[in-house]
């Protein structure tokens, strides 16, 4: 680009899944569905934990935390895309951009410090069963949400004051429902050198590193496992971490998958599928993951809607 071509825009346009205009109720009444589903549903399991006493232990807390992040994951993108296709306006403004790609980093990276907070909580749970409530006791717990909060904020204020440097083109459309941050960095006029270091960085340590330690804990929790005599035994303790291990299988599929489609720009509807993969579906689902065969969960919410607990 030339340099007379770059400036500090003031709006971007996002122009979503879809221009055409028919298609557009079908995708506002889509997508209104899936986030009506996911804050219920979430709010449910937050309402379940925080009534029952019974679950009141270290996995239905960071169970409650999660749920609060994907209301929050959701909440970042959903409704001002809602509410574009209801105004028929695709515009946003360079500072909600930049205010989108902090919150987008924020509520990720919790989502991915937690889940292997739930894994080693799950591996303390298998491997040392009666040491459990005395190393997960509840000044250990909160401290560990409180850490994972932490670095989630330092890091998208790191991403987001990067962003910061950069230029863009005027009359700029993103081919997205959102802002991304790869996506932004890679439509900028400026040079990139930096924000991708930093990036890619920041994949490596902060979200490679998690999942390394998640790793870790399943191959001891497997091993514990294999070495349970009864059948019975090892399908109530694989039983535990069934659900853990797939919404960590989604997640982290899905959010390599936004990396890898990047890489990809011949096709550029690509990237947007993914991205709500991660940032809707996957926080759609989470809730049905966790409750579909937990007893636990169930009992709780049968007790919230006044159905008689057997």
């Amino acid at each position: 680009m030339e340099p007379g071509n770059e400036t500090q825009i003031s709006k971007f346009h996002l122009l979503g899944l879809s221009e055409d205009p028919e298609l557009q109720p079908l995708v506002f009444g889509l997508f209104l569905c899936m986030y009506l589903i996911t804050v219920l549903g979430n709010l449910l399991i937050i309402l379940a934990v925080s009534s029952d006493s019974h679950l009141h232990t270290p996995m239905y807390f960071l169970l409650a935390n999660l749920s609060s992040v994907d209301i929050c994951f959701t909440s970042t993108t959903i409704p001002k895309m809602l509410w574009n296709i209801q105004t028929q306006s695709n515009v946003i403004s360079y500072a909600g951009c930049i205010t989108q790609i902090y919150f987008i980093i924020l509520f990720a990276g919790s989502e991915i410090f937690l889940l292997s907070v739930m894994a080693y909580d799950r591996f303390v749970a298998i491997c040392h069963p009666l040491h459990y409530t005395v190393i997960m006791n509840p000044q250990l717990c909160g401290l560990l949400v409180l850490v994972s909060w932490i670095m989630s904020i330092l890091n998208s204020l790191l991403h987001s004051l990067m962003m910061l440097r950069l230029s863009f083109c005027t009359h700029f459309q993103v081919s997205h429902l959102f802002c991304e941050l790869i996506q932004m960095i890679q439509l900028a006029c400026s040079d990139t050198f930096l924000n991708n270091l930093v990036m890619y960085f920041a994949l490596v340590l902060l979200c490679g590193g998690p999942f390394a330690g998640i790793l870790y804990s399943y191959s001891k929790i497997l091993s514990a496992i294999f070495r349970i005599s009864s059948a019975q035994g090892k399908y109530k303790a694989f039983s535990t971490c069934a659900s853990h291990l797939s919404v960590v299988s989604l997640f982290y599929c899905t959010l390599l998958g936004v990396y890898l489609s990047a890489a990809a720009p011949q096709i550029p509807q690509s990237g947007t599928v993914v991205s709500v993969m991660y940032t809707v579906v996957t926080p759609m689902l989470n809730p049905f993951i966790y409750t579909l065969r937990n007893k636990d969960i169930k009992r709780a919410l049968k007790g919230i809607i006044g159905v008689p607990v057997m």
